[in-house]
């Protein structure tokens, strides 16, 4: 077998198993059990859910009013009644700081985490916010792209597979998808970005003008300070961009060399 082949196995291996685990093993494992928390089902949740979740959340941001012996214990946090977020890893994140929410109340001001599948972190709280401007609750947005996204990720993982598996030209086309996924998240998330600062409501009890919220960097809306970054999961999209693309250039190498023999 031609090397190029074999790096571009390699490369889409590491970039399959990134996928995997940061976002589609937790995606598939807590797929679901947000509802049946919610509907007053908790008895219902797995065990599986449970660990993955108390797995996947080990460090992670908790909002200020979950006990401390609740963290990292989703069967607790439920018992507690405490804001739960999804078990994937978080692709962005977003804070504001305001006079009203004081340093020693919200060290780190009210911050929110986006995911694939949900949120996480302040949600409670930032969409309390939002109605205060006239802006819908963050739900509304992005809940096509919620439904889709597992199965979107198990098909892009298929896509994968059949990259690694097979040499033929068309299974290279689809690694295209995962080398655009850090741009694709970022135009979605920039839309709706767009869509809740173009779309407020009367109900708002202080009246702002339509505005782009702060897609990247620091910002200001009202008496609130914005402040948006890339988080992990951020950072292992663009791991999964870049290995794939060492993937589908490695095998147009391989395939242009042993086509010219």
């Amino acid at each position: 077998m031609h090397p190029s082949f074999i790096k571009a196995k390699v490369f889409a291996a590491l970039a399959l198993v990134i996928l995997t685990f940061a976002f589609t093993l937790p995606m598939i494992t807590f797929h679901g059990t947000l509802n049946q928390i919610h509907e007053g089902k908790s008895d219902e949740v797995s065990s599986l859910s449970a660990k993955v979740w108390n797995l996947y959340n080990q460090g992670r941001y908790k909002s200020v009013t979950t006990d401390k012996e609740a963290h990292n214990d989703l069967m607790k946090m439920i018992s507690t009644s405490a804001e739960i977020g999804v078990a994937s890893l978080p692709i962005w994140a977003v804070s504001l700081e305001a006079p009203n929410y004081p340093k020693e109340a919200f060290p780190e001001g009210i911050p929110v985490f986006f995911h694939f599948d949900g949120f996480s972190g302040e949600v409670h709280e930032m969409n309390t916010i939002n109605h205060y401007v006239g802006m819908d609750p963050m739900y509304v947005g992005g809940q096509y792209e919620r439904e889709i996204g597992i199965y979107a990720l198990l098909l892009l993982s298929l896509i994968m597979i059949l990259f690694i598996a097979y040499n033929a030209k068309i299974f290279s086309l689809g690694m295209l998808i995962p080398i655009s996924l850090p741009l694709l998240f970022l135009a979605d998330y920039s839309y709706w970005l767009y869509w809740f600062g173009h779309n407020l409501h009367d109900w708002g009890a202080f009246k702002i003008k339509p505005f782009m919220p702060t897609v990247f960097g620091d910002g200001k809306i009202a008496q609130f300070t914005t402040h948006s970054y890339p988080t992990i999961g951020f950072y292992l999209l663009l791991a999964i961009s870049i290995l794939s693309l060492l993937a589908f250039f490695a095998k147009q190498k391989a395939l242009k060399e042993t086509e010219a023999k």
